[in-house]
Parts: C-alpha cells; sequence; structure tokens
C-alpha cells in the first residue's frame, strides 16, 4: 500500500482529465477565455469607484468568475487544514497498526497493510498537492460552462507554465553538492566573525542567501538559505517559536531580497520590460532599502531570541542529529567541477524565459552529473517537482482571477495600494499581482512603486505568497511536526513583514519615471 502514496497523484489526475475530456466533447468556443477585461465596458463604473458594482457586473455578465474564484478560495482553504488532515492520516495510521499488532502481526506485515484512505488523507494534506488536486474542480466547471476546447485551450495557449518548469531546473542545479558547498564556503566567512556560532550562521545565511536571489534567482537564492538553515540551525532543534520566526523571516528576506536587480524576481520580471525599470532603477529605488530592512530585520529577531541563540550554541555535538547527506557534502570538491556547476546555474538564469534552453542545458548537466559521479550527491527530483507541480497549481487557478483583482488595484490610492497589495499577495503569487497590475491603464508611477513594493512585500506571509516559498518549505517541512501551521508562519512573517513595509513606503523619496525622463520625480504620498 506504500505505494498508492507515490501514484495516487497520477492516477486520480489521468483517471479524473479522462473522464472530463469524454465528458466535454463539444463544439470549440469562439469566445476568448478568460473574459478579456476590456470587454466588459464598465470603466465608467471603474471610475465611480464603487467596485462591487464592478465585480456585480462582472459576474452578472460572466458568472464563471465567481465560481472560479470560489475554486480558488476554497484551494486557499485547504493549505490551511492540510497539516491537521495529515495529523489525522497518521492518528488512523498508528490506530491500524495498534490493532495489527494485537492481532499478531510483524511489522512487515503492517508496513505493508496500510488502509487505503490514510492514503487518500496523506494526498490530500500534501500542501504541494492541493492546487493541483483543485484544477480538476475548475476543470469540471470551466467544461460547465464552456466546453472540453475552452479548458484545454486555456491550459496550452493561455497559461504559462515556464516559471514552475524553470523553479524545478534551478532549485535541481542549486541544491547539488558542489554548489552547497561553494555557498556554505560563502556564508562560513561571514560566520567566522562570530565564531560558527548558530546565531551567527543563522544572521549570515539569513541576510546574504536573500540578498544572492538579485543575481542567482530567488528559487536558487531560497534553496540554498532553506539547506544551509537545515544544516546549520534547524538541526540543533529550535523552540517551535523560533522555527516559525526564522522561517517567517527567510521567506520576507527572499521574496525583497531579489529587487536589487531587475532579471531575478519574478515579481520584478512581470513589469520591468513594459515599466522599463533598469537595474539601476531597481537598485536605487528598491534594493537598498530591501537591504536595509533586512538588516532591521535580522538584528532585531537576533536580538530577541539571543538567550535561545546562546542555549543552542552549547548543544552538544553528540545531540544533534546526524545527517549522512550532510556529512557527505563535507568532502572537497575539485573548483573545475564548481565552476561547471556555477555555468549550469548562469545558462538557466539568462535563458529562464525560454524552456526549450534551460531544460537542454539541464539535461547536458545530468550527464555532467553522471561523468563526475564520486563528486556529486544524489540529484533528488522529488522535491523540484511537487514544488513545480504546486506552482503549475498555482498560475492555473490565478490566470482566471483578474476580473476581481484588477479593479481593486486601480481603485486605490498609493498607501492602501501598497496596503492592499501586500494582502492580496498573501493570498495570490505575488508575480500575479505585479502582472495584473500592469493591465490596469493610467498607472502613475507612485501606484507602480507602490503596487510592487506591496507585493515583495507580503512574499513571506503565505506558502502561496511567492513563486520560492514552497522550494523553502519542502525542504524545512521536516523540522516542524505535522508541517509547516499557515498560521504561525503567518505570525512568524508578520513583523518582518511591517519592516519592510515602513522601509518601502516610510522612507521619503521621489521615483523617477523611465518612461517619462523629461518629468520630475512623484513622491509616494497617500
Amino acid at each position: 500500500m506504500k505505494h498508492v502514496r507515490k501514484y495516487c497523484l497520477g492516477l486520480i489526475f489521468l483517471g479524473g482529465l479522462s473522464i472530463i475530456a469524454f465528458a466535454g466533447e463539444g463544439p470549440v468556443e469562439s469566445l476568448p477565455f478568460p473574459t478579456p477585461l476590456d470587454t466588459y465596458g464598465d470603466a465608467d463604473l471603474i471610475k465611480s469607484g464603487d467596485i462591487m458594482v464592478v465585480l456585480t457586473n462582472r459576474i452578472g455578465q460572466t458568472p464563471f468568475n465567481f465560481w472560479a474564484s470560489l475554486i480558488f478560495l476554497f484551494a486557499i482553504l485547504h493549505t490551511f487544514f492540510a497539516a491537521k488532515i495529515t495529523l489525522i492520516a497518521r492518528k488512523l495510521e498508528q490506530k491500524h497498526a495498534a490493532k495489527m499488532r494485537a492481532e499478531g502481526k510483524s511489522e512487515e506485515e503492517i508496513e505493508h497493510n496500510t488502509p487505503f484512505f490514510t492514503e487518500i488523507l496523506h494526498f490530500f494534506g500534501e500542501v504541494e498537492a492541493i492546487f493541483g488536486i483543485w484544477v480538476l474542480a475548475l476543470a469540471a466547471v470551466t467544461i460547465s460552462f464552456y466546453d472540453w476546447n475552452t479548458f484545454k485551450n486555456y491550459i496550452a495557449h493561455t497559461v504559462n507554465f515556464t516559471e514552475p518548469m524553470f523553479v524545478v531546473v534551478i532549485m535541481a542545479l542549486a541544491s547539488t553538492r558542489p554548489i552547497m558547498l561553494f555557498a556554505k564556503q560563502i556564508m562560513g566567512k561571514f560566520a567566522a566573525l562570530g565564531k560558527h556560532s548558530p546565531g551567527a550562521w543563522w544572521l549570515s545565511i539569513l541576510t546574504i542567501a536573500p540578498l544572492l536571489g538579485s543575481f542567482i534567482t530567488e528559487p536558487a537564492a531560497m534553496t540554498i538559505g532553506a539547506m544551509l538553515l537545515a544544516e546549520q540551525f534547524y538541526r540543533l532543534k529550535p523552540s517551535s517559536k523560533l522555527a516559525y520566526a526564522t522561517i517567517g523571516i527567510l521567506f520576507v528576506n527572499v521574496s525583497v531580497g531579489g529587487t536589487i536587480t531587475h532579471f531575478a524576481a519574478p515579481p520584478v520580471l512581470m513589469v520591468a520590460a513594459k515599466w522599463e525599470w533598469t537595474l539601476p532603477f531597481m537598485a536605487l529605488n528598491f534594493g537598498w532599502k530591501a537591504f536595509l530592512g533586512i538588516i532591521i530585520s535580522n538584528i532585531l529577531y537576533f536580538m530577541a531570541f539571543k538567550r535561545e541563540f546562546a542555549q543552542l550554541a552549547s548543544v552538544p555535538v553528540t545531540e544533534v542529529s546526524a545527517d549522512k547527506s550532510v556529512d557527505q557534502q563535507e568532502k572537497s570538491v575539485p573548483i573545475w567541477i564548481t565552476l561547471v556547476h556555477i555555468l549550469f546555474m548562469g545558462w538557466t538564469v539568462l535563458n529562464a524565459h525560454y524552456p526549450p534552453l534551460f531544460i537542454g542545458g539541464f539535461l547536458f548537466f545530468l550527464g555532467f552529473a553522471i561523468a563526475t559521479k564520486p563528486h556529486q550527491s544524489q540529484i533528488s527530483l522529488k522535491s523540484p517537482l511537487l514544488v513545480g507541480f504546486f506552482l503549475a497549481g498555482l498560475v492555473t487557478h490565478g490566470g482566471m482571477q483578474a476580473w476581481w483583482i484588477a479593479p481593486v488595484l486601480g481603485s486605490l490610492g498609493d498607501v492602501p495600494l501598497m496596503l492592499t497589495a501586500t494582502v492580496l499577495t498573501a493570498f495570490n503569487d505575488n508575480a500575479a499581482i505585479t502582472f495584473l497590475s500592469t493591465l490596469v491603464p493610467e498607472f502613475s508611477i507612485s501606484a507602480k512603486y507602490a503596487v510592487v513594493a506591496g507585493a515583495v512585500t507580503g512574499g513571506g506571509l503565505t506558502v502561496i505568497a511567492n513563486a520560492p516559498n514552497p522550494a523553502g518549505q519542502s525542504i524545512l517541512s521536516k523540522f516542524f511536526p505535522g508541517g509547516v501551521n499557515p498560521a504561525k508562519l503567518l505570525m512568524g512573517a508578520l513583523i518582518p513583514t511591517i519592516i519592510l513595509g515602513l522601509v518601502f513606503m516610510g522612507i521619503p523619496q521621489d521615483v523617477q519615471d523611465p518612461k517619462q525622463p523629461q518629468n520630475s520625480g512623484v513622491e509616494v504620498t497617500d
């Protein structure tokens, strides 16, 4: 029965989609899908400022909008109950095992006789599978309102799966032994200033790794940061409070750490070309503020948990749980192999928008890894593929939410816009929020700044708020009994989120619009 957990995902999706395909045969829908925003004819309603009237009108014209967003809401709520579902499954497993032991069954028999229902519960408790599960409901509703061809064309031609594919590849590359050792050596230089204590490693990782996201992409930075935290910090078994504070600040810092450049952070990539935001623009208006906010947050949390860091430093090595994968990575790797790995990562980053190129490069990398096997750790694709599946489900749902997000963003002043973008990011990927903001006509430079600031600031509040977050959760979830609790994650990320919000919006600054250099900068105001 253990195989059920491995193959349940594929069987359910293949079976479900097969049924949908047969049930949905019909004429090709001629109307564009989802309904383009400019076809609602509600410009006057939007100008009136009554958003509820706008949304009601759009639901009246396209009732499907309501059901698509309702399913998305159910998927979000499902993530909050994932840990409880997993806990129920484990309790049922333990109860079943106790019953079989009482009947005189061997441990091998118990292992191979897990109840099917508990395996299903485990499946529904996998955070990475949740949005994919609800895609089936979305497909059924889409077909009921339109037809199978509409949903098929939406998946094949409208939804962009480039980012999920990119995350899978960059996660796999970033988690390799040469890259991890290289990153560890860099951060070890800073940790040496604090005599390699747990607190010194904690500060080094949570400061440097997020900033690397501006150059090697946020997913790679998240992977490296999470794996080093697992090795240098979480193995020491910190308190639950410090554990959630750490993962919360990691998510927030990675979300804002990619804003030094214009090519690495997904929410910035969505607007950079259309708004002509260059590297100097990002560094001058976002980058230094992100660095300042990261430093303030890290120091504040470090001082708050200073006593516990001192206690962790005194934990005997023998009491620390061993990790064979970590121990294996301690062996040196020839510099030329590390350089080749860096080149493969560089190729992936430079061609992040061209799947045939970075996937082809990854296939070449797998061949290289086999040829240099003595210097490689085992390349596990399980976590990258699960994260990719999570993101694929998320973008599938997110592509149908423009009908309400765009008018909400377009109706607000700068500070309310920033706060709204921060909150909305917690319920949708921040890249989706910034992308939808490009659809809002007549956006001022201050409004553009506010929505991007809000999107990156809120990127740590939930697992779905920023594309790299599922990667971090996948790596660190084993250190949280029952998995990462969404409510506790929110509380751990709340203070850094507030700090970054104050830094981005509280520091007076004139933001110059690159598209209109002749005009004076516009100060971000209410």
